[in-house]
């Protein structure tokens, strides 16, 4: 039995593994629609979510399995101070692999440390989320053809955006300066695996070299004060006239929610996929179930 705490849980090979398993789910969705017969999938969100939650949920669904679990830590019994030690030792009573969200960073793990079944951690506080790193290495190999030899450029928020710190490759990293990469990440990650990146305040200088463009939004529940967030919200917003200096090659990503950072009209734009890898993550997600599960599908 395994734990997913981050995308380094992975090695180059199994994430291989992995992302073909979800071609072939995409492919063949009636191969897989009895695979998890039986089994039961417990979402334990501790902070709202509507995108990885329902993804999950329809990930299990798809694959013939069952879903429980609640949506927010106002309907569990972390209300009367329950430990989320006790919550997964009770969770594993019901289920039989557990997908975990939490606000503060660690939980997930300290979950994974007293739990009998899988837990994937479905997001910490800023820290990780390997889950949508499948879902954006997937939608990226799907749609360029390769993950190698890709320039991809991360806009926004770098300091908050647990997506961006999971999504880590050859970088053009854009932000304001109070926004940037922690130090931690740019030096044990980026320096220490001696990856090209650079850093740049303006999309525009960035945009006709990138392979792939990462939006990411200005995230509210992460900031201590109300007047930092409006000054930060609506630094980088992509339009249609930007658009024009990018690569008629170039996809747009974003893991969703958008507040204000794409504009509407991008989304009629061949190049946008933000849409498409909605979709991606179940496909991410039913392989990454299957493989922790060790459900074997012929």
């Amino acid at each position: 039995m395994r734990h997913i705490m981050s995308p380094l849980d992975f090695s180059v090979e199994e994430l291989d593994q992995l992302l073909n398993l979800a071609n072939d789910i995409e492919a063949n969705p009636k191969k897989y629609a009895h695979a998890c017969e039986g089994k039961k999938l417990a979402t334990l969100f501790y902070e709202p979510s509507t995108r990885t939650r329902l993804s999950f949920e329809a990930a299990m669904m798809n694959l013939g399995g069952n879903v429980l679990g609640f949506s927010s830590a106002d309907s569990s019994s972390a209300t009367k101070g329950e430990t989320v030690a006790d919550t997964i030792r009770m969770v594993a009573c019901y289920a039989d692999i557990c997908a975990m969200r939490h606000p503060k960073e660690g939980a997930p793990l300290v979950a994974s440390l007293h739990s009998p079944i899988p837990v994937i951690n479905a997001g910490d506080g800023g820290h990780q989320h390997p889950t949508q790193t499948l879902t954006d290495l997937l939608t990226i190999r799907s749609l360029k053809g390769r993950l190698d030899n890709l320039t991809i450029g991360l806009c926004g928020d770098l300091k908050f955006g647990r997506t961006v710190h999971s999504l880590i490759s050859a970088l053009v990293l854009i932000s304001p300066e109070e926004l940037r990469i922690p130090s931690y990440i740019r030096d044990d990650v980026l320096r220490e695996n001696n990856i090209e990146f650079e850093e740049v305040e303006r999309l525009e200088d960035a945009l006709p070299k990138l392979d792939v463009l990462y939006m990411t939004r200005v995230q509210k529940e992460r900031f201590f004060n109300e007047e930092d967030y409006v000054r930060m919200k609506d630094f980088y917003i992509l339009d249609k006239k930007k658009m024009e200096l990018a690569p008629q090659d170039m996809i747009v990503m974003h893991p969703l929610p958008r507040v204000n950072e794409i504009a509407v009209e991008v989304d009629d734009d061949p190049r946008a996929a933000y849409f498409k890898q909605a979709q991606y993550a179940v496909y991410a997600r039913m392989a990454l179930i299957l493989t922790l599960l060790e459900v074997k599908v012929c």
